[in-house]
């Protein structure tokens, strides 16, 4: 019995697995153990994701016999005792795992693992300081000086190659390796890949070697659609410069025209880059006119190159260097880190996007929020490359993430300031709050949900802090908010994100504009205590009795086109109550025009209607422009003589007609019908404009008084015969070609019936001949 457990004894001390596993850098970068076959399964499986995250080095010089493949590195001796290992130890296999980790840090466990130096492991020296390939350990920021760091983005129209540019400098500075899967690869949402557009700004920091020197290059890839423009504006504040890509085949884009002055306004350098040079249709010369005419950019200056093919690439990281300059910050100064974007994760909680102005930040700091004034102990920091990477520390100019504690949504304010406690600084300037354009009502499908969309919708707004969140109410879909969004595609994504994010089903009322009514009274002023008030919610539109006058938005909208659609287009924009304010022609063939348009005329259908006139050659870009006095009805829609708040909308008094009548017709397609009659109806105050009536279902009244013969009868012409085949189904005729069907119901009369059949036969049969 006794050397049966000695035996035992003897077995578990040398069956206890240890994969010693050696890096480039370290002697030993971590030890994994298990004692015994339950667990063997648990641990093969963390040394696997270990691998795939990167912690473990697969490739070594290794001595005879051992195994070095994507499963443990064992010798097999070790591997036969791990399965062969019984009975109990995990407590024992613990503190032999202490014992036998650090003997084999001092090389007493089997020395013949140990890569010897000066093989592999050192003769696969990189050609710079950094690499996808080696970055298993804390990358020392310290190397990178301010001198040698430069921020920038790409910023530029809708499917003009931003994220195909970012793939293919990723590529170029070992980010990531080249293979023929890199597409979007900094498009991490659902929704963009199967949208196929950016929606959501993405940073990587790229580690690139010109001229002998090591240089820091923080890229900020950004979307191109202009409800996204906010992105754009924020990831400018934590940048010194910005790639301009404009499609060598399509030219100058109205979201061009906008994302430059938005680079322009912010002073930053601007590097035009014309890109798909190698497309059959690719005109760079006409483009870099194009640059020069509109921009004021001497077309010497644009670099031509492909992002699809990589060609000419490498010239546009000479130019980072060369042209943008390096950030205006100082190591020691106190700490000043503006939070740009953040992102919230179930276990670690708020996860921020920093942009160091000033100061060093590490892990275990006590940081302080500008905007809550609470104290936070920094528990990682690092950068993005595409993936998080921890670092010991962050430097002055330097973007990366940061990651404090913080636990609740509320508590990270994008814009906001981070600075060291007992050491506060002056809070930089942050960001103009977005401007909501639509607004829509947002409702839980079933009120139970309500405190889970509630938590969505919090989360959400953190990682999108465009979004205007009001509570609401209404009686027939219950407690609600009423959110603010930037446009209707951005309304889309939203609701789509979270569907997908946090499966969570919504009813999303029709979207408006907000509108402004002067008050009247000082009575109503007192009231709502203020002079001027804004109007989200249409069913809270004021009387005109109360009001002065009543506001509506504007925006400046640009047009871009070929000049033959030039006509179609003015049309267009003259019936939606738009003044033009000026006209251009940047090329030869392409007219620039810009109209004051009426918010609520653009936002639900008026792109479509451009691309549809310009056969799809058309863009639009639009910004805001104020308010302006118009002439504003609340249009009311009833049903059976009752009023529906959900369908109350804001009109201008000469298209209440018009859009009553679309209204009640659209409605009265939608609506089932009934036992009873539905009177749908559009009114102005007590004025009915518009009517439709979904009419009831038919009473048979002869039911009760004579006998019913119900059939329903087919008739097929087929090779001269005719073939009566009797079914029951609904009321209706169809007649198609050779194909009659005649279902009948409720028939009391066979004669009459008869009749009909030798009617309908009849008419057939000349029709045959």
């Amino acid at each position: 019995m006794q050397t049966s457990r000695r035996n035992a004894s003897c077995k578990r001390r040398r069956a206890a697995l240890f994969s010693v596993v050696w890096s480039q850098q370290l002697d030993v970068e971590c030890c994994l153990l298990t004692c015994f076959p339950r667990v063997a399964e648990v641990c093969l499986n963390l040394v696997r994701q270990l691998l795939a995250r990167g912690s473990f080095e697969e490739n070594g010089a290794w001595g005879d016999g051992a195994i070095a493949s994507r499963d443990l590195l064992l010798t097999p001796r070790l591997r036969r005792g791990m399965w062969t290992l019984a009975g109990q130890g995990w407590w024992r296999g613990r503190a032999l795992a202490a014992w036998v980790t650090e003997a084999a840090r001092k090389g007493l466990l089997w020395p013949h693992l140990a890569p010897a130096r000066g093989t592999a492991a050192e003769s696969r020296a990189p050609d710079r300081c950094y690499s996808s390939a080696d970055r298993k350990e804390k990358i020392d920021m310290s190397c990178f000086p301010v001198e040698n760091t430069r921020n920038f983005s790409i910023i530029a129209h809708v499917d003009h190659g931003k994220s195909t540019l970012a793939d293919r400098l990723l590529e170029l500075t070992g980010a990531i390796d080249k293979t023929k899967n890199n597409k979007q690869v900094l498009d991490k949402l659902q929704v963009e890949r199967e949208r196929g557009i950016t929606v959501k700004a993405q940073t990587a920091s790229l580690f690139y070697n010109y001229e002998g020197k090591q240089y820091l290059l923080n890229l900020i890839d950004t979307p191109g659609h202009v409800d996204f423009s906010y992105e754009v504006s924020r990831s400018l504040s934590a940048c010194q410069g910005v790639l301009l890509v404009v499609d060598a085949n399509e030219g100058i884009q109205a979201q061009t025209v906008a994302n430059f002055f938005l680079a322009f306004e912010a002073q930053l350098s601007i590097i035009p880059v014309i890109n798909k040079i190698d497309l059959k249709n690719a005109d760079p010369e006409r483009v870099e006119k194009q640059i020069e005419k509109v921009f004021d950019i001497p077309g010497d200056e644009c670099i031509k190159i492909s992002a699809k093919l990589g060609t000419n690439v490498e010239s546009v990281l000479d130019a980072v260097i060369k042209r943008i300059p390096f950030p205006k910050a100082h190591c020691r100064n106190p700490l000043r880190a503006l939070v740009f974007d953040s992102t919230f994760d179930q276990y670690r909680g708020v996860i921020a996007n920093v942009a160091l102005f000033d100061g060093v930040v590490s892990k275990g700091d006590k940081i302080v929020s500008a905007h809550t004034q609470k104290t936070y102990e920094v528990n990682e920091v690092g950068v993005l490359n595409p993936n998080e990477q921890p670092t010991h520390k962050l430097y002055a100019g330097q973007v990366g993430y940061l990651i404090a504690g913080m636990k609740d949504v509320t508590e990270a304010q994008i814009g906001d300031t981070l600075y060291l406690h007992k050491q506060p600084v002056e809070p930089l300037p942050g960001f103009k709050s977005a401007k909501p354009m639509v607004f829509a009502g947002m409702y839980p499908v079933d009120q139970s949900e309500y405190n889970n969309l509630k938590s969505a919708i919090e989360k959400l707004t953190l990682n999108d802090s465009s979004v205007v969140v009001h509570r609401d109410s209404s009686l027939a879909l219950g407690a609600g908010w009423r959110l603010g969004f930037l446009g209707l595609l951005h309304m889309e994504v939203f609701n789509q994100r979270l569907e997908q994010e946090y499966n969570a089903s919504v009813i999303l009322t029709t979207p408006t504009v907000p509108y402004k009514a002067v008050l009247s009274s000082a009575k109503l002023i007192k009231e709502y205590r203020e002079k001027e008030i804004t109007i989200i919610n249409p069913a809270q539109f004021p009387d005109k009795s109360k009001v002065t006058e009543y506001l509506e938005p504007v925006v400046l909208g640009t047009i871009i086109t070929p000049d033959e659609y030039t006509g179609k287009i003015m049309m267009l924009c003259q019936a939606r109550r738009a003044v033009q304010k000026n006209m251009m022609y940047i090329d030869q063939n392409r007219v620039m025009l810009k109209y004051l348009f009426p918010l609520n005329e653009i936002v639900v259908d008026f792109y479509d209607s451009l691309k549809s006139l310009s056969s799809g050659y058309a863009s639009f870009d639009y910004e805001d422009a104020g308010y302006q006095t118009a002439e504003l009805v609340k249009m009311d829609i009833l049903l059976n003589g009752s009023i529906v708040e959900e369908l109350v909308t804001v009109v201008h008094k000469d298209k209440a007609y018009s859009v009553g009548k679309a209204i009640c017709e659209r409605l009265k397609d939608s609506l089932p019908r009934q036992l009873f009659e539905i009177a749908i109806q559009a009114a102005l105050g007590s004025k009915i404009i518009a009517r439709e009536t979904v009419k009831a279902y038919r009473k048979n009244v002869l039911a009760k008084c004579v006998c019913i013969y119900v059939c329903s009868l087919s008739i097929f012409y087929d090779q001269d015969v005719l073939i009566f085949k009797e079914e029951s189904e609904d009321n209706y005729c169809l007649i198609m070609g050779a194909k009659i069907e005649i279902h009948l119901s409720y028939i009391n009369l066979r004669s009459l019936l008869f009749l009909l059949l030798k009617k309908i036969l009849n008419s057939v049969i000349m029709r045959i001949k």
